[in-house]
């Protein structure tokens, strides 16, 4: 197996803010794995606040053992291997793990989603994400948002029904809302969730903090709209703590350490009764048709990355009515791969 990678700046379009922090490019690392002629590729997203850097992606890839990977792979020992390794650097190890899952689809000459036994007549529309602004960007962000289906909004801040009411401005689409755990007060929270519910908003994600389990309870027993954990959940490990606290949860493979898990959250959640959504990061198409793979398999989807971003160095999957088309290549069905985009390796 040798490894060739890529310290790349992904571009927003616009400034993404959301209740916390702002930010206009996104670190990714970009992987090619080889093996036995045939080519994988992954994707790390390094959001900045999940602590991963372009610095420890490479120190990280420089400790794997390569060899050891043998097909057929086994992607449970893969994981736990990464993870005996060191802790944490989920989106590296994400990376690794859809380069991999690239590589097996292509050996056995079969999609990706087919091997996890998803149906491309399920696969959900998938929402496009606002992240907060002025009322004239937002007008301009919905209007960038032509062809899809359902819109994301990112709310948490002290003018939440502001950003909703200039949207309803301009766009009558179904609504998601991310808090991305902004709400303090639950009793605040409950009166801004069913004016949610009017104004056609049909799930929210984690509107309060991810530590205050008994609040964010209270809000789900109430709520007339699904509550989903985000920032609450990562591994399939988090998932048993939140057993009647939310209606369902929020799958994304940069946290998920890649597509493997991201299934085993699925069926997980599944068996305790809870709906799913699978999201994204800032992320280019490789990623993308990564999630892409398991969407049918969810209720919703919120995989955006390539859309919103200006400099995506792949193609872009298809869409049409909002909902993505799932190619019949084998592995990812990634195209448009530039191989001096890979610069480096070992």
């Amino acid at each position: 197996m040798k490894i060739a990678y890529n310290a790349y700046s992904l571009e927003l379009k616009h400034p993404f803010s959301i209740a916390k922090f702002s930010r206009t490019s996104t670190p990714v690392m970009l992987i090619r794995l080889s093996y036995e002629n045939i080519e994988g590729y992954g994707e790390a997203s390094m959001v900045p606040y999940m602590g991963e850097s372009v610095e420890t992606a490479v120190a990280f890839l420089k400790k794997v053992d390569w060899n050891r990977f043998v097909h057929p792979f086994n992607f449970e020992e893969t994981l736990n291997y990464l993870d005996s390794i060191e802790k944490g650097h989920p989106a590296i190890k994400a990376a690794i793990d859809i380069a991999l899952n690239d590589i097996n689809g292509k050996l056995l000459n079969k999609p990706c989603y087919e091997i996890y036994g998803a149906d491309p007549l399920k696969m959900p529309v998938t929402s496009y994400t606002i992240g907060i602004d002025t009322a004239e960007v937002i007008k301009e962000k919905v209007a960038d948002a032509n062809g899809f289906k359902v819109l994301k909004i990112k709310l948490g801040r002290d003018n939440d029904k502001e950003l909703i009411n200039t949207i309803r401005s301009v766009s009558d689409l179904p609504l998601y809302v991310d808090a991305n755990q902004g709400w303090t007060n639950k009793k605040h929270a409950i009166e801004m969730i069913y004016w949610l519910h009017d104004q056609g908003v049909q799930l929210i994600e984690q509107p309060m903090d991810k530590a205050d389990l008994e609040g964010n309870a209270w809000l789900t027993g109430r709520s007339p709209i699904p509550i989903l954990a985000d920032e609450a959940v990562q591994r399939l490990s988090d998932l048993e703590g939140l057993r009647g606290a939310y209606h369902g949860i929020n799958i994304k493979l940069m946290k998920s350490g890649g597509i493997y898990e991201g299934h085993q959250m699925i069926l997980k959640a599944k068996s305790m009764g809870m709906k799913v959504l699978i999201g994204c990061m800032s992320e280019t198409s490789c990623a993308t048709q990564a999630g892409m793979a398991l969407a049918p398999l969810c209720d919703w989807a919120d995989l955006d990355g390539p859309w919103l971003t200006k400099n995506n160095p792949f193609t872009a999957p298809k869409m049409i009515e909002g909902k993505y088309q799932l190619s019949q290549l084998p592995g990812l069905g990634l195209e448009g791969i530039n191989p001096s985009l890979f610069t480096s390796g070992f």
